[in-house]
């Protein structure tokens, strides 16, 4: 398996949506309930980092940060998401994800990284626990799927690089 990891461009988004429909598919990845548009995905993330992961040269996962809050002190904060295509998991995949986007948050100033994960999701919580996460709270009973009341973990990693105090 050849795995390279590139910055995302709009023309990769078909590939993206399909990955992205993928995780929602698995009822254990997001609340979402169908991936949505490219302007609608695009108006969400932060412009970098963006990022695909390439296997034999199609794309097959990827990953990108979003916002936790426009007002100016969380500037440096930002919400993970990494999404693997279901033909590729368990092959290293989100580990080169995450571990590069970790990366290149910490070269734009990014502090900390948080993560919301369903408790079911035991492979996401051991794949960010492994790139320095830890598990910050429990939030019970934050949204129903299925008319289901679902709890998820609040996972969050501080960097050890970026200033805060001078950011």
């Amino acid at each position: 398996m050849s795995l390279s990891i590139r910055p995302l461009n709009p023309i990769d988004w078909p590939a993206v949506r399909r990955i992205y429909a993928e995780g929602i598919a698995t009822g254990n990845a997001t609340f979402e309930q169908s991936a949505p548009e490219w302007d609608e995905w695009d108006a969400g993330k932060l412009t970098a980092p963006r990022l695909a992961a390439e296997v034999d040269s199609a794309v097959a996962g990827w990953a990108a940060l979003s916002p936790t809050s426009k007002r100016h002190v969380y500037r440096g904060v930002a919400e993970v998401s990494v999404y693997v295509a279901a033909s590729v998991r368990g092959q290293g995949v989100g580990r080169a994800l995450l571990a590069e986007l970790v990366e290149q948050s910490e070269v734009a100033g990014i502090w900390t990284l948080q993560a919301g994960i369903f408790p079911e999701n035991a492979a996401s919580i051991r794949l960010h626990e492994r790139r320095g996460f830890r598990i910050v709270g429990r939030r019970e009973k934050i949204g129903q799927m299925g008319g289901v009341w679902r709890d998820v973990l609040l996972m969050e990693r501080r960097s050890r690089i970026v200033d805060w105090l001078s950011s």
